[in-house]
């Protein structure tokens, strides 16, 4: 498997990453600039304590007597620099387009009082020595171990704990300034026209609270917009009920005729349609029914006797045992949608009660019928639409039922599927919500 950095496609991982690099990159600058300034000057320093300290302790040896110089030897040595009282070792000639600082500094110390020569030492360490000869003709080596300039043991943690930082206020930055929008985002996802809109936060930022009242303001035109739409829709549609009872009328008085039956049934079919043009627009505002608590077991049961006692092949399984929390008229008649539907091309449904992985309740119903073609699954939920074969017009079908359904199921908080059955048929599968608590044993 290979691993491929690319630019990161969340907008909180792109700032999260400008910002932690930008703040990373301005303190690693601040920091090298100052740890060079403090490198110049403590470099500058040392070396002037090198020469004061080198032109001394040569001083001081050569005014000793020779038998005394190798007991003063421990006092004049330093942690980078020793002295011995011989010719040193055999090296390189050191080039003088090479010359350490160190050995510039020894130079401009001893240099006018004695004459000096530089070698450089191979080895594991690579050194350099000066060889000077005192007043009394005895050698002296002047063995120098450059090292780099000490490092506070305590630094390291410092940057440590400065990058915490920088990533912690990285992430809080960030956090704050994706939250609104995080927020916006979440409104829109849940945002639906069928129920009663809720009002977004207007507080915060400038910019913020601007995006807040357009997201309200346009929220409320939406509801606005298709309440007027369903006004409309069911003032047509039962405006229409008036001269289609007119024209039925007249038609019985017609005499019996093919024509007066083509009539009459023109006129039973509009009526009809009218009807579920009424309901169409009813059912977006389903959501406007109070909420109670029901035994679901029970009020399935009621269902399923209520078209048996219609001699209707209807029938249920599985229990839910649970007292359910949600708009019972609105659940009735999607229901009874979806078994008349069923019933209209099987001759017969059943009920199926039960839940799913996630704890939502499940009610399938379920058909032996001609099915729809997969592609028309999710088409068949819009309005108006019909299947171009045995669910078709001519069997009376308007492209209403299960729009209407579709809508009562959103506006009660769940979601409405179709799948084809194997072997044939149909199932139309209801979710909603967990059940609030057991039934209790008076229900």
């Amino acid at each position: 498997m290979k691993w491929r950095l690319g630019w990161p496609r969340t907008l909180a991982s792109q700032l999260s990453l400008i910002f932690l690099v930008s703040l990373v990159c301005a303190h690693g600058l601040s920091f090298s600039a100052q740890f060079y300034e403090r490198y110049i000057s403590a470099r500058t320093t040392m070396l002037d304590n090198l020469e004061n300290d080198v032109a001394t302790s040569v001083a001081i040896l050569d005014r000793l007597p020779a038998n005394e110089r190798a007991s003063w030897l421990p006092r004049l040595d330093r942690q980078n620099y020793r002295y011995l009282l011989n010719a040193g070792e055999s090296g390189e000639p050191m080039k003088s387009d090479d010359i350490p600082m160190a050995a510039a500094s020894i130079r401009h110390a001893l240099g006018e009082h004695y004459p000096l020569t530089f070698r450089t030492i191979p080895g594991l360490q690579k050194h350099f020595q000066a060889h000077l000869t005192l007043a009394d003709g005895n050698p002296i080596t002047l063995d120098v171990r450059p090292a780099a300039p000490p490092v506070a043991h305590w630094l390291p943690v410092v940057l440590v704990l400065q990058l915490a930082l920088l990533l912690g206020c990285t992430w809080a930055a960030v956090r704050l300034a994706i939250r609104p929008l995080t927020r916006l985002a979440r409104a829109v996802e849940t945002l639906d026209p069928n129920a009663h809109p809720t009002p977004l936060d207007e507080t915060g930022p400038t910019e913020v609270a601007h995006a807040a009242v357009a997201f309200n303001a346009m929220q409320q035109r939406i509801a606005e917009y298709l309440k007027e739409r369903m006004q409309i829709l069911a003032a047509i549609s039962h405006d229409l009920q008036t001269p289609i009872t007119r024209m039925k009328l007249r038609a019985e008085l017609m005499e019996d005729s093919t024509d007066r039956d083509k009539l009459w049934s023109d006129l039973g079919e509009m009526e009809h349609l009218v009807r579920e043009g009424v309901a169409y627009a009813r059912s977006v505002h389903g959501a406007s029914e109070a909420s109670a608590r029901i035994n679901l077991d029970a009020f399935l049961d009621s269902l399923v006797f209520d078209y048996q006692d219609m001699n209707k092949r209807v029938s249920l399984s599985g229990r839910s045992a649970r007292v359910f929390d949600t708009r019972p008229h609105a659940l009735r008649r999607v229901l009874v949608n979806l078994v008349d539907n069923a019933l209209k091309f099987a001759g017969s449904a059943e009920l199926e009660v039960g839940a799913t992985a996630t704890g939502e309740l499940s009610i399938k119903v379920l058909d032996r019928g001609p099915g729809i073609a997969e592609g028309e699954l999710t088409q068949v939920l819009q309005p108006f639409y019909r299947v171009e074969n045995s669910r078709n017009r001519g069997t009376g079908g308007t492209g209403l039922g299960l729009a209407i359904a579709q809508q009562l199921v959103v506006a009660i908080g769940g979601t409405l599927t179709l799948s084809n059955r194997l072997g044939g048929g149909l199932c139309a599968e209801i979710r909603l919500g967990r059940p609030v608590s057991r039934p209790r044993k008076d229900l």
